[in-house]
C-alpha cells in the first residue's frame, strides 16, 4: 500500500507524483474533488488548472449521492485516487454517507496509490481533529464525532507556518497521538508501515 500526504499542490508536483513510481504518460487520476465544495473560493478549479498545465492526466468525480457501483466503475481504470482538499467535516461527512471508507481500502488492496491534500491527508489519520483547530470559521456540517480512516499511527497539522508555532504548541498538549507537521512543499509518503518525510526544508518537531 502507497499513500503520499501532503500540505499541498506545490509538493505534489516537485515531489508526490513522482513518488508514486508510475511514469507521467501513464498516471491515470481519479481527482476527487468533493472536499472543496465545503470551502469558500475558487481554490479548486485553480489547482485543476496548475494540474492540467502541468501535464498530468486525471478526470474528476465528486462522490457526494454517488453508489458504490459508480464509485468503483470510475476508478476501474484509474490507477491514482486523489483526494483534494477543502473543509474536513463536509469530506468525512460524505464518505460516511458513501460507504467510500470501505471502497477506498479495497481499491488500495488492488494497487491504487492515494494521494491526499489538505483535508484528502487529514481523514487518512485515526481523527480529524487538528481540523478542528481553525479559527477562519469552517463549517463542521454537523460532524461532531471526528474519527477518520485511520491509516497513519499519528495526526497532522498542514498548512503550518513559522508565526503558528506558539498557537500550535498549545494545541498539541490537548492530543492522546502523536502529531506530524507539514509546510505547503512537504510531505509524507507511507509504504506499508513506514512513514518517510520529503520536501523542501527539514520537518517541524515541536
Amino acid at each position: 500500500m502507497k499513500l503520499i500526504l501532503a500540505s499541498d499542490l506545490s509538493f505534489l508536483l516537485n515531489y508526490g507524483y513522482a513518488l508514486t513510481g508510475i511514469p507521467k504518460d501513464e498516471m491515470k487520476i481519479g481527482y476527487i474533488t468533493t472536499a472543496s465544495k465545503g470551502d469558500r473560493g475558487d481554490f479548486s478549479r485553480k489547482l485543476k488548472y496548475a494540474i492540467n498545465d502541468a501535464g498530468y492526466k486525471f478526470e474528476e468525480i465528486d462522490i457526494e449521492g454517488k453508489t458504490e457501483e459508480e464509485i468503483k466503475y470510475f476508478f476501474k481504470d484509474k490507477n491514482i485516487i486523489h483526494m483534494e482538499g477543502g473543509n474536513s467535516f463536509y469530506l468525512i461527512k460524505v464518505i460516511r454517507e458513501t460507504g467510500f471508507g470501505n471502497i477506498l481500502r479495497k481499491l488500495l488492496e488492488e494497487g491504487r496509490v492515494y494521494i491526499g491534500t489538505s483535508a484528502g491527508a487529514y481523514i487518512m489519520c485515526p481523527t480529524i481533529e487538528v481540523s478542528d483547530w481553525d479559527e477562519t470559521g469552517k463549517l463542521r456540517f454537523g460532524i461532531t464525532d471526528f474519527t477518520a480512516l485511520n491509516y497513519v499511527p499519528f495526526v497532522l497539522k498542514v498548512h503550518y507556518k513559522d508565526e503558528q508555532e506558539v498557537k500550535v504548541r498549545e494545541k498539541i498538549k490537548t492530543l492522546k497521538l502523536p502529531i506530524r507537521i507539514l509546510k505547503d512543499t512537504q510531505g509524507i509518503l507511507v509504504e506499508n508501515d513506514k512513514c518517510t518525510f520529503v520536501g523542501d526544508g527539514s520537518e517541524v518537531k515541536l
